[in-house]
């Protein structure tokens, strides 16, 4: 570090010089300048480019992490802000990535504490609320730095609406659009350092590529989860208030408390601000923030910079738009992002369930209550609950249909379930029973309907579409069934639903009241609106501000939701049978059996097992746990909607549930035309799930079928043109043989006819009584010795002669022997179970 100041004091130096040099040579009769530091006063446009950054840049390729690091504390306590400003946007650029993505920065995401112990360690403590980073960005921020921010890399409804030259509704963006100078591209936002910072580090989880080995890599464990955990713990605390910024220097003047930004005043809990009227930019307004804002306006801006940056991707008019199928997606958020995205909602919950008991209602608001208070109870009504709702709806519609639905799922859960982060938990029945969810959250429930009722909707129409004989499918529907069947929730929601439905009879001018654009001066902290007391009212503006005035909404307990989750209970009850099915028959295969078949003892079914499914992976274990699953769910599902026995027992009936003459498969569900079965769209949903399938069979020639995986392609085809031409040269002489009817006759045609031909089934499954009889003559099949299970047990035979010395020669012999006594049992047993038969 010490080489490092020296050269830096060297380079300043020597540059002051030559600009002395310079301005005597120019200037000797009108300037008069004694001396480098001078020459520096006199002409401050001539400042050499920062040597301080090049020296870093450097140094980044040079030297290891670690040192880097290091070096990077000394010089944010050692140099001034006016230097350090040179290298901020480098700095926050080289940590977080570019943000086109080319660069990756210091990896964030993917950096792990067991796998980069030290790496790991560095960087959290360098990032730190309380870290080096931080004392830089106080320390700019002391100093009213600005730094431009690109627009095109906002997310793209508010890009579109900074390009149409209207103002965003979040305040985030008020007074920082910058228009660019005659000839420039592109417009920029002026950020101070801190929201320049919290900009870089929300866009890295989506603007950074993944990493072709990161699929294993599990998000909780990385470090940018971690940052995220804590900067929201820092910022938006649970108990106590926001720590101050700490000041870059023992002594040193303290950084600037709140950014000169306007601000919006707080909404009532519920009460959404949508004006019809569009702001242009260059109405922004330039108020400074209320002095009693400034305790809290790092919690603000880092709360609507991850609300900005994570979710408002889709506004209502595109959400609109998508729902039309052809309809092509903007944005297609990933398992990580809605995992970082759950993680903001929980601390949201356990933040705002912080207030203090006196402070929960609006109507016991007063002037002493401090800002962070205030802050609490606007946060996710306010900030959150359009652009999640927006986003969930997305999620809901777009998802793929596979298990990595569950973060999805559980992050609408855990919006849902406030109660479960509150500080007063209730303790838990001794019967394991739910807790009651208390008459306190129905103001929640009713003002977060839509959150309830629509994407409940939203579900149902996914579960219909999958294999729920998945144990991760199983599970995901047993988790909604449980939340929504705790008890007193379906009332709070049915409640809520009654209030919204019922007539609009009094006050005329409401709904001009809830489409009123609120003032977009002075500060968050400023006056709150009066409350609304009447809650019929609240929950319609809820309903209106997420889906517009012309939405048609579907009530969860009507009789259109009640006929989907009556279809989803026959499915359930069919899935349990479909996995039963499964469990019996793998249950019939012995331990042996696998070995025994692969080595050739044992006969191959290519058509008789279930498509690919958890159940095969897990085994009989996953089968229980499906079939537990799908019990309670729906047992649960039964409580919610109140299911009567009764209806249960007509699903099943109306499942067709009696067995095929086997016991055990079913066929799909179809019905009987003129010509043949037709499937039902319930039967294509089961065949495309893997849930039931038609038992079709190979009826060609046996030696014409496809070559397996098991079997040598070349080796199979020469063997077949060597037995058709035994087959062709001495089909008399084996069908004379084949026509005796001593003994010699009977092991001919067990070797030479085709087993169980004159029975198999036609391919319709209409007539099941119907059999092909094709003549075939007799024949010899050499295919076996093709595959690879036989000359590996053949190889494994002659290996075993040779340790007890046997050569060969012998043990060809004793193969032949010993097949020609199993021929002969087998010939014995088909004869007698022939006779039987008769």
């Amino acid at each position: 570090m010490t080489t490092f100041r020296c050269r830096l004091a060297e380079w300043r130096s020597s540059s002051l010089r030559r600009v002395t040099s310079w301005v005597l040579q120019w200037f000797p009769k009108t300037a008069v300048v004694s001396g480098p530091q001078e020459a520096a006063m006199a002409f401050p446009h001539l400042q050499q480019p920062s040597f301080l950054l090049a020296s870093l840049k450097a140094d980044s390729i040079n030297k290891p992490f670690a040192q880097r690091c290091q070096d990077l504390v000394k010089v944010i306590e050692d140099f001034p802000a006016k230097e350090l400003h040179a290298i901020f946007p480098w700095l926050v650029e080289s940590i977080f990535g570019s943000l086109d993505g080319v660069l990756v920065g210091w990896n964030l995401r993917y950096l792990q504490g067991r796998m980069s112990p030290v790496e790991y360690s560095i960087a959290m403590e360098f990032l730190d609320p309380g870290g080096p980073m931080m004392k830089l960005v106080y320390k700019l921020q002391a100093e009213d730095y600005k730094f431009d921010f690109p627009v095109s890399y906002l997310p793209g409804p508010v890009k579109a609406s900074i390009q149409e030259r209207v103002l965003p509704d979040s305040p985030l963006y008020h007074n920082k659009v910058q228009f660019p100078p005659m000839g420039g591209l592109g417009l920029n936002l002026a950020l101070n350092p801190f929201e320049y910072y919290m900009f870089f580090f929300a866009l890295s989880l989506i603007t950074q590529k993944p990493l072709p080995g990161a699929l294993h890599i599990r998000t909780s464990d990385c470090a940018y989860f971690t940052l995220v955990d804590r900067y929201l713990s820092w910022f938006l605390p649970t108990e106590g208030s926001v720590l101050p910024p700490l000041s870059s220097s023992p002594g040193g003047p303290s950084p600037s408390p709140a950014p000169r930004t306007p601000a919006m005043p707080f909404a009532s809990y519920g009460l959404h601000h949508i004006s019809l009227l569009k702001r242009h930019i260059s109405h922004q307004t330039s108020v400074n923030a209320d002095p009693a804002s400034h305790e809290i306006w790092r919690s603000e801006t880092l709360l609507q910079v991850f609300v900005e940056m994570w979710l408002h991707h889709y506004s209502l008019e595109m959400y609109q738009k998508m729902q039309s199928p052809h309809a092509k997606e903007s944005f297609t958020p990933t398992e990580e992002h809605v995992l970082v995205v759950r993680l903001l909602l929980k601390h949201l919950h356990a933040f705002s369930n912080s207030l203090k008991p006196e402070q929960v209602s609006p109507s016991a608001h007063s002037h002493a209550t401090s800002p962070l208070e205030e802050f609490k109870r606007a946060a996710v009504p306010r900030f959150v609950q359009q652009k999640l709702y927006l986003f969930l709806q997305h999620c809901f519609g777009h998802w793929p249909l596979d298990a990595s639905f569950r973060a999805v799922l559980e992050m609408w859960l855990s919006y849902l379930q406030p109660w479960r982060y509150a500080p007063e938990k209730q303790a838990q029945t001794s019967d394991c029973q739910p807790r009651c969810v208390s008459e306190r959250w129905a103001p929640f429930v009713q003002e977060n309907l839509l959150m309830y009722t629509k994407l409940f909707v939203g579900f149902l129409s996914r579960a219909l579409r999958t294999d729920l004989v998945s144990p991760k499918n199983a599970l995901m529907v047993f988790r909604v069934a449980k939340v929504f069947a705790q008890p007193n929730l379906a009332e709070m929601i049915q409640k809520g639903e009654q209030l919204f439905l019922e007539p609009e009879l009094v006050i005329p001018h409401r709904q001009h009241r809830l489409f009123t654009a609120p003032p977009f001066t002075g500060s968050f902290l400023s006056s709150w609106p009066p409350a609304v007391t009447d809650t019929s009212f609240k929950v319609k503006s809820h309903v209106y501000s997420l889906e517009g005035q012309d939405c048609k909404y579907t009530p969860m307990f009507g009789p259109e939701v009640r006929t989907l989750v009556l279809r989803l209970a026959q499915l359930i009850t069919q899935a349990k049978q479909t996995a039963k099915s499964i469990s019996d028959q793998c249950g019939e295969s012995t331990p042996g059996r696998p070995f025994l078949s692969w080595l050739g003892f044992c006969s191959t079914d290519a058509n008789g097992c279930y498509p690919a499914n958890d159940l095969d992976e897990m085994g009989q274990d996953s089968v229980r746990k499906t079939d537990e699953y799908l019990e309670k769910a729906l047992e649960y599902l039964c409580q919610v909607f109140r299911l009567s026995e009764a209806q249960l027992a007509q699903l099943t009936l109306a499942l067709g549930t009696t067995r095929d003459e086997n016991g055990k498969k079913q066929l799909p569900d179809c019905i009987v035309g003129e010509d043949g079965l037709i499937l039902t769209p319930l039967g294509r949903y089961q065949i495309i799930n893997g849930l039931r399938r038609f038992d079709i069979e190979y009826q060609g020639d046996l030696e014409l079928q496809p070559i397996r995986s098991y079997e040598i392609a070349s080796l199979v085809r020469m063997l077949f043109q060597l037995s058709s031409a035994i087959n062709h040269r001495f089909a008399g002489r084996m069908a004379a043989l084949c026509s005796r009817a001593d003994f010699l006759g009977s092991f001919c045609r067990y070797h030479l006819m085709e087993p169980g031909l004159t029975g198999r089934h036609l391919l319709s499954p209409v007539a099941r009584g119907s059999t092909v009889s094709r003549a075939r003559g007799p024949r010899l099949s050499l295919r076996f010795l093709g595959s690879y299970r036989t000359l590996l047990s053949l190889l494994l035979a002659f290996f075993v002669a040779s340790l007890f010395r046997i050569g060969p020669l012998a043990c060809t012999l004793l193969l032949v022997l010993g097949y020609l006594l199993y021929a002969v049992a087998m010939t014995l047993l088909t004869e007698r179970s022939k006779l039987h038969q008769l």
